[in-house]
């Protein structure tokens, strides 16, 4: 089984699991299973991983539809986001299938903006 067929395993609390574990009691513990495949495209700004210019105005991110967004090179700065790091917004997406999931992490990729943005369109497809 491929290793993005053993991550749709993970719905449940994994904490709770890994406390199942820890206790001796993982056999009281209920797994419950997502069909659906999440995909994520990481936006980076231009020039990472070499230098790369910080503190650019982001915006957007109000009009995703159907993504998780999760912050990881971002700041506020005067009430504004802004870029703080070289990988800046992940936009993860559930789909039917993989090819589903990443068209809509793609699409939704595409409502955020900030100079210098780029992420990669020529991955995703090797599974």
């Amino acid at each position: 089984m491929p290793a993005w067929e053993i991550l749709k395993l993970k719905l449940c609390d994994f904490v709770e699991l890994l406390e199942g574990v820890a206790n001796g009691n993982l056999d009281e513990k209920t797994i419950e299973i997502d069909d659906r495949t999440a995909v994520t495209v990481m936006l980076v700004s231009g020039g990472y991983p070499e230098e790369y210019a910080k503190g650019k105005e982001i915006s957007g991110i109000g009009n995703i539809d159907g993504s998780i967004v999760f912050h990881a090179g971002t700041a506020s700065k005067d009430g504004e986001l802004v870029t703080n790091g070289g990988r800046v917004i992940a936009v993860s997406s559930y789909g039917t299938s993989k090819a589903e999931a990443l068209a809509i992490s793609f699409a939704n990729a595409q409502k955020i903006q900030f100079e210098g943005k780029y992420f990669r369109k020529d991955i995703g497809f090797d599974i």
